[in-house]
């Protein structure tokens, strides 16, 4: 569904990606982790077309998008969850909701207001609240629930999960993994928490200083205890 590859990108005459390389097959849960600065945000936000590459492919669905707006991307079925979450302030929740409603994917049960509500029952209890009343979890779940409602062929959750408490954080880990993966949903998710990931995901990839130094499946990533000290900075 998604190839990355040979991706370079520069701020100015700062290289930050050096021949990023990386997969996602249709209904695969794959992440990609690393520490903070190491070149994720940027992947994504270039595969989205938020960033031109200076070298590089990105082919979404077939298509070679890297370059393209990123309204384009979006209507092949690439939905997108930022870092920060960037819901509409002054918009309810419900109308958050409506505001991205689109059938990108052409999903025969498209996503709804009320299937959102059932899968995050805090939100179904604050569909009349303003977005900015709501705590830093509930906005994260608002942010997937209208990434969701463009019904997707695939999504990109960007730190879906920093900074919130860990009882939110589970939430949001569990509805990834029994709700969109065994809905078949293709997600890239980037996240800190290899151990969290190892349960979630089928694949992974792991950045430093701007390079994919490790992929592996979960296995793989559970094993390698030496990488994830010296990449994840796990002991």
């Amino acid at each position: 569904m998604l190839q990355v590859r040979g991706l370079e990108v520069a701020y100015g005459t700062a290289q930050v990606l050096f021949g990023v390389e990386l997969d996602v097959h249709a209904g695969e849960v794959v992440t990609l982790m690393g520490r903070n600065g190491m070149g994720k945000t940027t992947t994504v936000r270039t595969i989205m077309g938020l960033l031109k590459p200076t070298r590089g492919d990105v082919i979404f669905r077939g298509h070679a998008v890297a370059g393209w707006r990123s309204h384009r991307i979006a209507r092949l079925g690439l939905g997108y969850v930022p870092e920060g979450r960037q819901v509409f302030p002054n918009l309810t929740v419900r109308e958050n909701l409506i505001a991205t409603a689109a059938n990108h994917g052409g999903a025969r049960t498209p996503w709804t207001v009320e299937r959102v509500a059932a899968l995050f029952p805090r939100l179904a209890e604050r569909l009349g609240q303003y977005a900015r009343t709501l705590s830093g979890g509930e906005q994260q779940m608002l942010a997937i629930g209208r990434a969701l409602m463009t019904n997707p062929l695939m999504m990109i959750l960007d730190e879906a999960t920093e900074g919130l408490a860990p009882l939110v954080r589970d939430e949001i880990w569990r509805v990834l993994e029994t709700n969109l993966r065994e809905a078949g949903q293709a997600i890239l998710v980037i996240d800190k928490h290899p151990e969290a990931m190892a349960r979630i995901a089928d694949r992974h990839y792991v950045m430093d200083k701007g390079r994919v130094v490790w992929s592996g499946n979960s296995a793989a990533l559970r094993a390698d205890t030496g990488m994830q000290h010296r990449y994840l900075g796990v002991s």
